[in-house]
């Protein structure tokens, strides 16, 4: 095999959360007095850890959310995640197709509280393809861009980065992979490929189908 590993990102990669998520965000931002579109939120916030953006949101709103208003964000986006949340299309059939290869070589590695990342694999039935290989951004040095997240992963699979392949959908986590010297590959269900490829992506893919052939 190409690769002795495989660490997928979460939000984006094996659930669709961003909507979700981005919109509970907006609200809040909004009820702060900084009312932003989708695609505004979506293009300052997705693939980031909200907790590391408090200083944008002060310098839009005037005032730096305290410990209070993120802990209410994560009430509000939990609720939200457990009634609507789904899995990417064709996730299931991937993860099941490729588990039999890597087996406990398979990883996630997100820029989200471990409590989000266990919370939405189990609300999807994708728990069991990680089961204690889940890695959290919070628990690193430095989130995403930076590569802390996936180093982290990588060692604790006993594997070289530079022998990982990396599963993302977003600009800022590709570059974590990228700077991680693992090979990164992008889905991107819209067809958005340049800036995934100016990031670094290897390859970029639309439909989940298409990743076994990528790694295999």
């Amino acid at each position: 095999m190409k690769f002795d590993a495989v660490i997928f990102d979460c939000d984006g990669v094996l659930v669709d959360s961003e909507a979700i998520t981005t919109g509970v965000l907006r609200e809040m931002l909004e009820e702060l007095g900084w009312p932003l579109s989708h695609q505004e939120c979506h293009a300052l916030f997705v693939g980031k850890a909200v907790q590391d953006e408090l200083a944008i949101i002060q310098q839009h709103t005037g005032r730096k959310p305290g410990q209070g208003w993120i802990d209410e964000f994560r009430i509000r986006r939990n609720s939200a995640l457990s009634l609507n949340l789904e899995a990417v299309p064709g996730i299931h059939e991937v993860l099941s197709r490729i588990s039999p290869y890597w087996q406990s070589g398979i990883a996630c590695a997100s820029a989200a509280d471990r409590g989000k990342i266990s919370l939405q694999l189990d609300k999807v039935g994708l728990l069991g393809y990680f089961e204690d290989r889940m890695f959290s951004g919070y628990e690193v040095a430095r989130n995403k861009p930076f590569p802390d997240v996936y180093l982290a992963a990588a060692k604790a699979l006993d594997v070289a980065a530079q022998r990982c392949a990396i599963v993302e959908d977003s600009v800022t986590g590709v570059s974590a992979g990228v700077a991680a010297g693992a090979t990164v590959f992008a889905y991107s269900p819209l067809g958005h490929d340049e800036p995934l490829f100016q990031a670094g992506a290897s390859a970029v893919f639309t439909d989940m189908a298409a990743l076994p052939d990528l790694l295999m």
